[in-house]
């Protein structure tokens, strides 16, 4: 088959190493490179995974950056589960559904001041490096502060990306440093992110308090008009939560509760293991049960993933035996059906693993949502302010509505994978509403059909973009399947779309995988900058 075009900046995208290595796989080799020489030095994986997130800020912001949220799933050798970090924000004090719904809208508007939430992005770095962490966030944060200040090279993902983003930032005041010239830069130019390395370095010295409380906080009651306030502002945005798990294929998946949708990676993939399917992605029958698997939870993610304490259900029972053996037999293997009908949500995020030399492993997802968000910006101070808001409901009483102090439905889907105490996949992608379909792919290919890491991520792929039950939603497909794969979804009554053969939209996906005697990173070829590195 055909490979995709690679960044010639980007180094080897996977390694296998001895277990006594530091292991970092991101969307951009800087950000990788940034995770190891921060393990090397000293630092555990979680020092590691905010040093290439703050880098990701910096060379990828149509996909994540201190104005957005992050969730981090961390793992220590012989613990029991892994801890969870919910650092999503809340609704501002001055968000009322009600008065979008008096203004005409259905839904919050994607691209305006009230799809904007309290960034929680700050505050889950500082609890992650106070609670795991081995070095100062000085530290961690001086490779994204260079980089902003020295200059980045533009990679062809983000030259077009902010081609196409151009109208709709240009004239906000963090806009300069993103267009020097007025126009998108050119693929290999050098891009310097002056105000954005100054706002870094406020956080590296001074903390929560010198971002919220300092010229980003300014910046985000002024773009809000108000509706977000400095009250609001001064409440933490973090919270250390229970973890959702199920077994599955011989081990335990973990992912992050409600608000989170990674309850649909686990649920899906436990409907699909007790279907028996074969062991073939190339068999139709295996293709058709992960879809339909998929499809018989996905849409019901709108009315089940809220804010937990307004949800209807805990992550256990969206788990729950029952929940997964009634849908499971409601299957038919010969023929695909419908289910009531969902709303997508296109994202823009950043996915990263790291497992440092002592063990330490951490699956950690940061996002502006929709690209580089709301496009508004934090004033001058290159900090692009996300859309997460968006995730809210705008009907009078449902669990997700928007309302003050709550958190939105979330479509960062982080997993990691455990055995008796020690971690075994750390698993996860950017993708918005695509996500649990994505790795539930990636992770049945590796796990059920036995394929490796690398070839577990470039297998085709499949999305569905609608869950809908007047007519049976669009299957888009990677043609690198067999033609007798799709002949036989089309005999199931499937029906299918061909996509282009490398979609990097659908990834990039990171996975790092442990062995008895061995660890290995690998990156998703989709992406041109996606990386995973060892150091030993």
């Amino acid at each position: 088959m055909t490979s995709p075009p690679r960044d010639p900046q980007a180094p080897l995208s996977t390694g296998q190493r001895e277990p006594d290595v530091d292991v970092a796989a991101s969307p951009h080799h800087l950000a990788s490179q940034a995770a190891l020489d921060v393990m090397h030095d000293g630092g555990s994986a979680v020092d590691g995974a905010i040093a290439a997130d703050a880098v990701l800020a910096v060379v990828a912001p149509d996909t994540c950056g201190p104005g957005g949220d992050l969730f981090a799933i961390v793992h220590r050798p012989g613990d029991e589960r892994p801890t969870v970090l919910n650092a999503s924000g809340r609704a501002g004090s001055g968000a009322s559904a009600a008065e979008l719904r008096d203004a005409g809208h259905d839904s919050v508007p994607m691209r305006s001041h009230w799809s904007i939430t309290v960034p929680g992005c700050v505050d889950g770095w500082q609890a992650l490096i106070g609670r795991f962490g081995s070095l100062r966030l000085r530290d961690v944060l001086e490779p994204a502060i260079r980089l902003a200040t020295d200059g980045l090279p533009v990679s062809r993902e983000l030259a077009a990306s902010l081609g196409r983003m151009h109208d709709l930032v240009a004239d906000q005041a963090s806009a300069h440093e993103l267009y020097p010239d007025g126009a998108a830069p050119s693929p290999g130019a050098v891009l310097h992110r002056p105000a954005l390395g100054r706002t870094l370095e406020a956080v590296a010295d001074g903390g929560r308090e010198a971002f919220y409380d300092g010229p980003v906080g300014a910046g985000i009651i002024a773009a809000t008009g108000g509706v977000i306030t400095r009250g609001d502002l001064d409440r933490r945005q973090v919270e250390w939560v229970k973890p959702a798990s199920t077994p599955l294929f011989g081990l335990t998946a973990w992912t992050v509760p409600p608000n989170s949708q990674g309850w649909i990676t686990l649920a899906a993939l436990r409907i699909f293991e007790s279907l028996s399917p074969p062991r073939d992605p190339e068999d139709p029958a295996y293709q058709h049960a992960l879809i339909e698997a998929y499809r018989s939870v996905a849409w019901e993610r709108a009315d089940t993933t809220s804010d937990p304490a307004t949800a209807p259900m805990t992550a256990a029972e969206l788990l729950a035996e029952e929940r997964i053996a009634d849908r499971a037999g409601r299957i038919d293997a010969a023929h695909a059906q419908g289910w009531p009908s969902g709303r997508p949500a296109p994202g823009g995020t950043a996915y990263l693993a790291t497992r440092d030399r002592n063990g330490m492993a951490v699956s950690f997802i940061q996002s502006n949502f929709w690209g580089i968000g709301s496009g508004i910006s934090a004033g001058a101070t290159g900090v692009w302010l996300h859309n997460r808001g968006a995730g809210f409901d705008l009907r009078a009483g449902h669990p997700n509505e928007l309302l003050p102090g709550r958190r939105p439905l979330h479509t960062l889907a982080p997993t990691l994978w455990t055995v008796d105490g020690a971690t075994r996949l750390v698993l996860g992608t950017r993708g918005g509403d695509q996500q649990p379909q994505l790795l539930a792919q990636v992770a049945a290919n590796h796990l059920w059909a036995g394929r490796s890491p690398d070839e577990a991520l470039a297998s085709p792929r499949w999305t569905i973009e609608d869950i809908a039950s007047d007519g049976l939603p669009a299957v888009r497909y990677e043609p690198r399947y067999p033609v007798a794969t799709i002949a036989g979804l089309d005999d199931r009554g499937h029906t299918l779309t061909p996509s282009g053969p490398w979609e990097p939209g659908w990834g990039p996906v990171s996975m790092i995988t442990v062995g008895s005697d061995s660890v290995r990173a690998d990156a998703d070829p989709r992406v041109s900058t996606a990386t995973a590195l060892a150091r030993k």
